[in-house]
């Protein structure tokens, strides 16, 4: 791996290329996770499918939801994708906000 530091706009980056040579690329490791907010017994966690970024998140906490709403709205690669609901319950928490950066398995929210 090599380290660059990259200024875009007026804002310096640091970043880290690694240089292939026709093998296949080694997996990366994979960074830690957020140690999750703690839910109380019987929440179901919903976490982030993929990195993105949050575009907008559809409700608010103590709201009752039911299967299949939509709850956050998560732009990957271009593309807006919405976070269902996984069951009906009410929102106990959520963990994020408009406009964070989010990494797999990020915990955006808890049903109850």
């Amino acid at each position: 791996m090599k380290k660059y530091r990259v200024t875009v706009n007026g804002t310096a980056y640091e970043i880290e290329l690694e240089e292939l040579t026709g093998a296949a690329p080694a997996a990366p490791a994979p960074a830690a996770a957020p140690a999750p907010a703690p839910a109380a017994a019987g929440g179901e966690q919903v976490t982030s499918p993929m990195p993105g970024t949050i575009l907008d998140v559809k409700v608010t906490q103590g709201a009752s939801v039911k299967k299949g709403d939509v709850l956050m709205v998560l732009e990957a690669m271009k593309m807006e994708n919405e976070i269902m609901c996984p069951r009906d319950g009410k929102v106990a928490s959520i963990n994020t906000s408009k406009g964070a950066t989010v990494e797999s398995g990020t915990l955006l929210c808890v049903i109850q």
